[in-house]
């Protein structure tokens, strides 16, 4: 009872220092989704061979609305599966929130932004040569617009950033407890042995994790690197397949299964050789 009550109040008092800095940075988010979003969606339909590298770009933007446009896009025949990879590779979902939510770690953005980007730009490229002639050229006419209401006109952008902030905090007091718990009874060595500790097969694990079509994917493999349970490799190769709700909206919109596992499959080895390659350098 003595551990519980010890980490409930660690991980309430680690996720209520981070609400401030995250309110913020979903308020600067809202802002930019709700007077750009059109206009961005306009730039992606006409980037041609550069696709891969707006899209590497569009994808560092947090959460996994650019992940949800390009799925969108994709299925209509608007963009490259290299430039959907390149968005899906670099979206990091909540993972730069929650960094920047800890002052002491806002370094790590820049690098961890870094890397995925350059990761996304060469299998954006490698994707467009070796699956564009294999996938149909036939796509769906149908689009569809996830999210839960908040973005209607209407909504403003002060109430959506709240709902977003809210929820966020509750999967980071819910996960970060959770691993203070295995950490107070395990440890961090004993955690990082469980998670194979920084051996080749550790990306390979974060990144079955990140296929995972939520923010908590997002949310578990960030407080796992923090806490130190998994190597710098480890994340990225499991933020690389961490694409949010964008896979969801694959395979909700294009309904040529066979070519989103294609999809899916190239998003897994691209990520799994991206880890592995860090994990050998560092």
């Amino acid at each position: 009872m003595e551990i519980l009550l010890h980490t409930l109040e660690h991980a309430c008092a680690d996720c209520l220092r981070m609400l401030p800095f995250l309110f913020a940075a979903f308020l600067l988010i809202e802002g930019l989704e709700h007077y750009s979003g059109k206009h961005s969606a306009r730039i992606m339909e006409k980037v041609g061979k550069a696709g891969p590298v707006v899209g590497a770009a569009a994808g560092c933007v947090p959460q996994c609305g650019f992940s949800v446009m390009a799925a969108n896009l994709y299925a209509g025949g608007v963009i490259s599966v290299g430039t959907l990879l390149a968005v899906f590779l670099a979206t990091s979902d909540e993972a730069v929130l929650i960094l920047l939510g800890n002052p002491q770690y806002a370094p790590e953005v820049g690098r961890l932004l870094a890397v995925k980007v350059v990761i996304a730009i060469a299998g954006g490229y490698v994707a467009d040569l070796c699956l564009k002639d294999r996938l149909s050229g036939k796509k769906e006419e149908g689009i569809l617009c996830v999210n839960c209401g908040c973005h209607a006109d209407h909504a403003g952008i002060l109430m959506p950033a709240w709902r977003h902030t809210f929820r966020l905090f509750l999967y980071l007091f819910l996960f970060t407890w959770i691993l203070d718990l295995c950490v107070e009874i395990f440890g961090i060595q004993g955690l990082s042995e469980f998670l194979l500790g920084d051996t080749v097969f550790q990306p390979v694990i974060a990144a079955v994790i990140g296929l995972i079509p939520n923010c908590a994917a997002s949310v578990i493999l960030t407080e796992l690197y923090l806490s130190g349970a998994i190597s710098f490799a480890s994340v990225v190769s499991g933020l690389c397949t961490g694409a949010g709700a964008g896979l969801i909206v694959l395979f909700k919109v294009n309904r040529n299964r066979k070519e989103n596992v294609k999809i899916m499959i190239m998003l897994y080895i691209v990520a799994v050789a991206a880890g592995l390659l860090l994990q050998f350098v560092n």
